[in-house]
């Protein structure tokens, strides 16, 4: 997968927020600071895409991204499953792999696989939204179709980390 596709995945889930500082494993901007799990550096290169959290590329050019993207403010409190539709746009031919409920940062959160296609080109989608203190949390890895589970432990320690709080 290119970089330009990768740029394209990332602007089209990661959409809307501030500048943030990140720091041992903790994102702070203006109105929250969360933490993440851990990720190698050996394995995942933070890269510096416009409008979001975080998002991590793997090394080697793979075609695999970690990100990360919250935003907080007053909405209308939709479910979790229209904000995980949200995460969708831009991508076509969707095919809902499955999803589940779990607690996350002591928040009710859904999980949702998919494999849809971007540009014609497909790839899986593992999705994670969770809402905390009038905030929405997300959590996305977009990789090659075939070539997920051999990162999903990366993934899975990224969001495992997570921890949130609101400031004033």
């Amino acid at each position: 997968m290119s970089r330009m596709l990768l740029t394209l995945a990332l602007s089209t889930l990661l959409a809307g927020c501030h500048r943030a500082t990140f720091e041992d494993s903790v994102l702070q901007k203006s109105d929250v600071k969360y933490r993440v799990g851990p990720l190698s550096n050996d394995v995942w290169q933070r890269t510096g895409f416009e409008d979001n959290d975080l998002a991590f590329v793997e090394r080697g050019d793979t075609g695999r991204v970690l990100a990360t993207n919250s935003t907080c403010k007053d909405h209308d409190d939709p479910p979790l499953p229209v904000l995980t539709k949200h995460l969708l746009m831009g991508f076509t031919e969707r095919q809902d792999l499955g999803q589940r409920t779990f607690t996350l940062d002591g928040r009710e959160a859904l999980r949702s696989r998919y494999v849809a296609k971007l540009d014609g080109v497909p790839v899986s989608l593992e999705l994670v939204v969770v809402k905390k203190d009038n905030c929405v949390f997300d959590f996305s890895y977009v990789a090659p179709v075939g070539t997920a589970e051999a990162r999903m432990a990366d993934f899975e320690s990224l969001v495992s980390g997570f921890h949130a709080e609101r400031l004033p």
